[in-house]
């Protein structure tokens, strides 16, 4: 049953249950006993930590902090903000009950924070003196999907950190929205070399209660879209609705401007996602727990040498990268290959009797299988040089994919051919109207990604109604 280990369906027969095995067989995940849950083994747990290692930096370079709040949502706070509350009560799970005693008023598992923050920024913003305000919180949240739950793409109770900010004019909130987006820009290129499209969301698909949303999208390598983080301009409707006011310099009272944002656990799907093959997981060197293992290919004779050497070369690479050593006994060198090549490590190097009378060690690619053969006395050179090219290679391939895959549909029955058939993106020129957007929805179940920054490319005319174009937009299938 060994091949069972391993990934036992291709990406192209079927993308989906490709991807559940990719991460539960590579040690990610697993299902819960409660639906539409999972459960993030060590493995998992270790990429989203070297995400969030990454972004917490990044967070709290640009002056931010870290904070905690409750789980729990009273009822009334979640309903002081008319749009907000229509947008998440469908998922909202309530606690109803204390042991056998019914709760005098219903309590919100949070599916995100922005009214039990804000009842708090409320009491601590008196004075301008208290501006910028620049909280962020890492937390779980649970949103009660009625969809079906894929593992860290969509699931019932998932981790993210939510930036919560508030300002003393437009103008800085603005600019808070936009700096934030250009950090997850950061996680999503820099860390996990996949490229994205930033831009802003229409009005049928931001955040709820927001004035606007900035998004970035990425394709996944089935030709699905993906968000990937956002940042919202809040404006004032919820500093009105929970009163928080500042004395200005001018001595006037005024109303704060905030900001929300997050990333989510989903990125780590999105990455196995965008990357891995039919061997299994393929891990970015930056995100990868595990940088380095060590292979020692074991014969009769030359085995103390052997392991001796491996142990040379662990602790060299060791001083600047994770390198694990796999000197497991009773497992096949083939067998350790496989494992290794299904948890998706950058690097495997190889070292047998032959390779240490030579002094050179081998040293083999995951992301394309390439092997090299490397003397021991400028080994930790050539180890720097290859992982920052399969870094810089697998943005590169992902970016040619993406680039690949975005169509410029001449008419509507185009569109529909590569909305319907789900070929990639569909860059088209649009009215701005809802109602060409619902069609499109309607007709082929995509979705808008975003109206793209980069505004090149806009027709005279909307490809839905024929009316004057506005913008350019981005519409493809959707996770």
């Amino acid at each position: 049953m060994a091949e069972d280990l391993g990934v036992t369906i291709s990406r192209d027969e079927d993308f989906s249950e490709w991807y559940n095995q990719i991460v539960v067989k590579a040690g990610l995940a697993d299902y819960s006993p409660i639906k539409g849950c999972m459960v993030i083994k060590p493995y998992g747990y270790a990429i989203w930590e070297s995400i969030k290692d990454f972004l917490d930096k990044r967070i709290k370079n640009t002056g931010h902090e870290n904070a905690y709040f409750p789980l729990f949502i009273p009822e009334e706070f979640f309903e002081m903000e008319k749009e907000h509350v229509e947008g998440f009560t469908p998922e909202v799970a309530w606690v109803t009950h204390g042991g056998d005693t019914p709760l005098e008023r219903k309590l919100a598992i949070r599916p995100t924070s922005e009214t039990i923050m804000y009842s708090m920024y409320a009491k601590w913003i008196r004075s301008w003196r208290d501006l910028p305000l620049l909280i962020n919180q890492w937390a779980n949240v649970v949103r009660w999907e009625t969809k079906m739950t894929k593992l860290f793409i969509r699931t019932r109770e998932f981790l993210w950190q939510e930036g919560h900010t508030a300002h003393a004019t437009k103008e800085e909130a603005e600019e808070e929205v936009k700096k934030m987006l250009g950090i997850y820009r950061e996680v999503m290129e820099d860390l996990l070399a996949i490229p994205t499209i930033p831009g802003y969301k229409t009005d049928n698909e931001k955040f709820a209660g927001a004035v606007y949303t900035m998004t970035v999208e990425s394709l996944m390598a089935d030709k699905k879209a993906m968000q990937a983080g956002t940042s919202h301009l809040l404006g004032q409707h919820f500093s009105k609705a929970f009163g928080i006011m500042f004395e200005d310099k001018d001595k006037e009272k005024k109303y704060v401007w905030q900001t929300s944002w997050g990333m989510t656990t989903r990125t780590v799907g999105t990455l196995v996602m965008v990357h891995s093959d039919n061997k299994g997981l393929i891990l970015p060197p930056r995100a990868a727990p595990i940088k380095i293992v060590i292979v020692p290919i074991i014969f009769k004779d030359g085995k103390e040498e052997v392991i001796a050497r491996c142990k040379e070369v662990q602790e060299l690479l060791g001083k600047k990268y994770k390198v694990k050593l796999d000197d497991r006994e009773g497992y096949t060198a083939g067998f350790k290959f496989n494992e290794w090549e299904l948890k998706g490590i950058p690097i495997r190097i190889e070292i047998g009797p032959r390779d240490v009378k030579e002094n050179k060690v081998v040293v083999v690619r995951r992301d394309n299988a390439q092997k090299i053969f490397l003397h021991m006395d400028n080994l930790g050179q050539e180890i720097d040089r290859i992982l920052e090219d399969i870094q810089n290679t697998l943005f590169t391939n992902a970016k040619e994919f993406l680039e690949k895959n975005t169509f410029l549909p001449k008419d509507y029955n185009e569109l529909s051919d590569i909305l319907n058939n789900q070929k990639g993106m569909a860059k088209i020129s649009w009215c701005e109207r809802g109602c060409c957007e619902e069609k499109i929805k309607d007709e082929t179940g995509a979705t808008s990604c975003c109206i793209p920054l980069d505004q090149n490319g806009l027709e005279k005319k909307c490809i839905v109604c024929g009316q004057e174009a506005k913008k350019v937009i981005l519409f493809a299938k959707h996770y």
